[in-house]
């Protein structure tokens, strides 16, 4: 008989679906519940260091397979290979 899969349910972090899971494998962020941001995130979008206390009290999230592949197709729309042109003066043949 094959061994079952641990399976947990939870709440995606980015579109907040509940969906079930394997914990081992799924994709997770550490987020601060004070904040509601990772440790050593500001609002504004900056980095700072985070504090022991801050790394202590968060908690992992996880996040949906859907919100995963929109992630990695907005990450190939805005980092596309910059273009390449031909090299000058041309090669004689």
């Amino acid at each position: 008989m094959a061994e079952e899969e641990a399976r947990a349910t939870g709440r995606c972090l980015m579109c907040k679906r509940t969906f079930g899971y394997d914990p081992a494998t799924v994709e997770t962020v550490l987020i601060d519940p004070e904040t509601g941001l990772p440790p050593g995130f500001t609002v504004l979008g900056t980095f700072r260091p985070a504090g022991p206390d801050s790394v202590a009290r968060s908690a992992d999230q996880p996040i949906c397979p859907d919100c995963r592949e929109k992630a990695a197709g907005l990450w190939k729309t805005y980092n596309t290979p910059p273009p390449t042109w031909e090299s000058w003066p041309p090669p004689k043949d």
